[in-house]
Order: C-alpha cells, then structure tokens, then sequence
C-alpha cells in the first residue's frame, strides 16, 4: 500500500471514528433520560421543549408603550406605528400616553411624567386587553 493510500483509510477511519463518538455522546444525553423516562441510546424526542411562559399581551402592551412613549418625550421618535411594532390600537394608547405625559412634564417635571407613562400605560392597556386578545384582526 502506498503511502497516499493509507493516509487516506487514516484520514477515513478518523473520521468515522470521530462521527462514532458524536454520536454517541448524542445517544449518552438521551440514555441519561433527561427529557424524563428511559430511553434508548441515540433515540430521538419528539416531547415538545419546555419555554418560558409567554408575556400576557396586557403586559407586553404596557411595556411597548411605556418604551415608546418615553422615546418620543425625548423627541427621538414618534412616528409610523408599523415601524415601531404596534397595532392601530396599541397606537392609539400611545398617543393617549404620550399627550398626557407631555402635560405632566410642563405641570410637574420630567419624573412625574415618567410615572404618569407607567401609569397610564398599565390601565389603558389592561383596559383594552381585558378579556384576552381584541378583535378586529392583527391591525385592531
């Protein structure tokens, strides 16, 4: 045999040697039964993930229009709510938001506005996502 022929069966043999031992660490992590039950060694699982709960859409609202809204008291922005990933609706709390910490702004100071945003934001997108998701489509 010549040398280029056998440091290519090396060259193949190392390779399959190493996509042996990939597998089998694979089949290690499910033989240990970490998904839960016993399992044979390199068996798949078809057992949905778990994930993290998912942020209720109250929540999620009032944290979008507390973010935006303190943006656009800061003039950074204020502008297509497409582009800020809001609904037509969620758009309108943060008008609503918006105009009413600007008041308190010029009435009080800058933190008086800041809790009227957290404030404000909470009820009116409690209010809006009060039983569950509103109708009127994805824009709504």
């Amino acid at each position: 045999m010549t040398s280029g022929a056998a440091l290519r069966k090396g060259g193949a043999l190392g390779l399959a040697l190493l996509a042996a031992g990939l597998a089998a660490g694979c089949g290690d992590a499910d033989a240990r039964g970490d998904a839960g039950g016993t399992r044979t060694p390199g068996a798949v699982s078809l057992s949905p993930s778990r994930s993290p709960a998912a942020t209720p859409p109250a929540r999620l609202c009032t944290q979008i229009i507390g973010y935006w809204s303190r943006r656009a008291l800061t003039g950074d922005t204020y502008g297509d709510y497409q582009s800020m990933g809001l609904s037509d609706g969620q758009y309108e709390i943060l008008r609503e938001v918006v105009d009413a910490a600007r008041a308190e702004r010029e009435r009080s100071d800058a933190r008086a506005a800041d809790r009227l945003i957290d404030r404000r934001a909470s009820e009116l997108c409690e209010e809006r996502y009060r039983n569950g998701e509103p109708t009127g489509g994805p824009w709504a």
